[in-house]
């Protein structure tokens, strides 16, 4: 029965069969765009066109159409993706959907997400995995801020291949003109953003028109459609296969005595029984003895499997650890460049200390300067200040232990990290190392960050906590005074209230973080590595 899955890990699996002889192998890629551009309509149409419906799903979303539909009882292929309640009350997309289909010619597994800027950082995680964006563009409204912010984002993210889908044509009469206004206004847009390729078409999610094949509508268009396009595409891709050997050690498996070896995902390169590697960031070096997966002993493990390694000496590894080849060893440093994505509501505080995760390693972590912003409708350098939700900028971020590092544009999983904020838990940050990353040429004439901060930090200070408490205390004081007390003793009655009234707040206001923080993660399992040797 044909089906569509929706698994969180779906985007981080090997492709799930070897392709068939003509066959592509699996792309991933994701939808994109600003709010109502008809993301999740367009997957729901790829999924009907390319008959992955069974028909109880059909059935289903007949059903769903008149109640939740916004077609006048029509289909809604949006329905197909947008399984949240909340979702479908509002007819938006909130959280990432996977879903995975295929054609006669290749499989695919596409991430529908979000348009509202209040979740970018969900629409980062499903681009941190793609081989390929469709970015899509109502052709009514033309390129909006949020088509902008989520075209730098997918460069940012290392996506070298753009399928630039201007949809809804049907509402503005399939106009030539309009279309070749759009797309020549995105290439200018997008000079600086390094995609390799922009395949431009007309389309219309809802009616079909180019979806699977050409419409007659568009008769001007000369182009592939969409699905023969996805299907024939050769993408930059992940170039995993021909990199150094990265194996992140996930886990150190030792069922008895006799057996002890280091489980993981290969991220890049490839290794083969008696290679010499070494373990990072001790330097220690061994041979590979076997390389053991559940299907027996192999001779070769390449990028994307999972496998179990032992080796010949007993050196001292454990999860966050990486197996390198021992002649080509990655960076190792307590401080790095990184492009940073503020996912928070709350805005960045330079010098606070933060808890990174990069790979299977854990460390703490400090925003030691901000060098610049990116300003969104130009993608030039800003100036340098803390950053708020949703804002890109280049920072310097150092680690109070050695971390292994890579560009991000040659390995995600050594290149990207998060952020986490000790108190709350909640990921703040999207990090991406760029080793080739410089400070903007105004940074010489801008103030350096910390003093940037420190000023910001000032003026929210005398805002929220400076003037309350002195109006507080005033009044304090004059009450005194009415009651019968001296003017002295008014005087140091409203000095300690506006003294210690914002000490009391913010330690309620630790207090209440922590409670919530052990209600989280009071039923959490710390997962044990092996113990080393």
């Amino acid at each position: 029965m044909a089906y569509a899955l929706a698994e969180k890990d779906l985007a981080h699996a090997a492709p799930l069969a070897a392709p068939r002889a003509g066959e592509k192998a699996l792309l991933r890629f994701i939808t994109c765009g600003s709010v109502d551009d008809g993301k999740s309509t367009l997957i729901g149409r790829m999924l009907y066109d390319s008959r992955m419906i069974a028909e109880d799903q059909l059935a289903a979303l007949d059903r769903d159409s008149k109640k939740f539909g916004t077609q006048n009882g029509a289909l809604d292929f949006a329905l197909l993706v947008d399984g949240l309640a909340a979702e479908r009350e509002q007819g938006i997309t909130i959280d990432v959907a996977y879903r995975y289909f295929r054609t006669d010619k290749r499989s695919f597994i596409v991430a529908d997400t979000p348009g509202h800027e209040q979740y970018t950082r969900n629409m980062a995680t499903g681009a941190s995995t793609a081989d390929l964006a469709i970015i899509l563009i109502d052709a009514r409204k033309g390129i909006l801020p949020q088509t902008r912010r989520h075209s730098f984002i997918v460069s940012m993210l290392g996506v070298r291949d753009v399928a630039l889908a201007i949809n809804k044509m049907d509402l503005v009469d399939y106009s030539e003109a309009r279309f070749n206004e759009i797309v020549a206004a995105y290439r200018d847009m997008a000079r600086d953003l390094n995609f390799r390729t922009i395949a431009p078409l007309p389309i219309s999610a809802l009616n079909g028109d180019n979806i699977a094949s050409l419409s007659e509508r568009t008769a001007w268009f000369q182009g592939e459609p969409l699905l023969p396009l996805l299907e024939n595409i050769e993408t930059a891709g992940d170039r995993s296969s021909e990199a150094s050997f990265r194996f992140p050690v996930q886990w150190v498996n030792r069922p008895d005595l006799n057996f002890r070896g280091f489980s993981g995902w290969v991220a890049s390169g490839a290794v083969h029984v008696g290679d010499e590697i070494a373990s990072m960031p001790s330097g220690k070096t061994s041979r590979v003895q076997r390389i053991v997966t559940a299907d027996g002993d192999l001779d070769l493990a390449v990028a994307g499997q999972s496998v179990t390694l032992t080796l010949a000496d007993e050196i001292d590894a454990s999860r966050g650890d990486v197996l390198v080849a021992a002649t080509q060893r990655p960076a190792v440093a307590t401080e790095i460049q990184a492009r940073l994505l503020w996912t928070a509501e709350t805005d960045m505080h330079p010098g606070a200390s933060y808890i990174v995760k990069l790979g299977a390693r854990v460390a703490n972590a400090t925003i030691a300067q901000v060098h610049h912003l990116v300003d969104i409708h130009t993608f030039e350098p800003a100036r340098a200040r803390p950053l708020g939700l949703n804002e890109i900028g280049l920072a310097t971020i150092r680690f109070d232990r050695p971390m292994i590092l890579g560009d991000y544009r040659d390995n995600r999983d050594l290149g990207g990290f998060i952020l986490i904020d000790r108190i709350t838990n909640e990921t703040v940050a999207f990090g991406l190392i760029d080793t080739s990353a410089a400070a903007s040429s105004d940074e010489a004439a801008a103030p350096p960050a910390t003093e940037t901060a420190n000023w910001t930090a000032l003026k929210r200070n005398l805002r929220t906590k400076l003037a309350p408490a002195a109006f507080s205390g005033s009044c304090v004081g004059l009450g005194a005074v009415v009651l019968g007390a001296s003017p002295a003793t008014g005087l140091l009655l409203g000095l300690a209230d506006a003294a210690l009234r914002p000490v009391a707040r913010n330690l309620l206001r630790d207090y209440r973080r922590f409670r919530a923080r052990r209600a989280r993660i009071g039923a959490e399992e710390s997962l044990s590595d092996g113990g080393g040797i």
